[in-house]
């Protein structure tokens, strides 16, 4: 099988069903930046050693590429035609739950915390702003589509998990958190 089908030399592109949509639709922006996402998530995962860490990042992984798929369908019937089992209640209790247990660790925030620590910290703040502008595009697409929305919730509280990750991460590999100066 080619990777390059010419199918998309004009300007459009095939929707997961068949419908063709011109590239710049809303649809495709929205799913193509859930895309951009799942690429900074896997390059966070590779930078980092703690295998909790990495086995919760490859399972957001995994729901990011659903929400992709959902995102990519212009047809409801299509879910179960291409057999993609939606997101549950339980995906986004796993990002509460590891928020929590994270915060645990952590000093209580009094300051706004400017991107940056480390490295890896820097990439989930990077993560973090591709992930609100993933919902915002997610949530411009239901304004016109059926949009389940579990996966705006997932969307928003993933961006809440990136931030304290790249905090926990700040604090196990001895980086110090930035603060914004209040000489503004």
């Amino acid at each position: 099988m080619k990777i390059y089908t010419k199918t998309g030399d004009a300007g459009t592109t095939s929707l997961i069903g068949g419908k063709r949509v011109p590239k710049y639709h809303i649809r495709l922006d929205a799913y193509g930046t859930v895309d951009e996402l799942n690429s900074y998530i896997g390059l966070i995962r590779e930078q980092i050693e703690d295998a909790h860490i990495k086995e919760i990042l490859l399972k957001i992984q995994n729901n990011l590429f659903t929400v992709g798929s959902f995102l990519a369908m212009d047809n409801e019937k299509d879910y179960k035609k291409f057999k993609i089992e939606k997101l549950q209640r339980c995906d986004i209790d796993i990002l509460e739950n590891e928020i929590d247990k994270m915060e645990k660790e952590l000093p209580v925030l009094k300051n706004f915390i400017l991107p940056g620590g480390n490295t890896v910290a820097s990439f989930c703040h990077i993560a973090r702003s591709v992930c609100r502008r993933a919902e915002r595009k997610a949530n411009l697409l239901s304004t016109e589509a059926n949009i389940d929305k579990i996966l705006l919730k997932y969307l928003n509280r993933l961006s809440d998990y990136l931030f304290v990750l790249s905090r926990i991460l700040t604090k196990k590999l001895n980086g110090d958190e930035i603060y914004l100066s209040s000489k503004l």
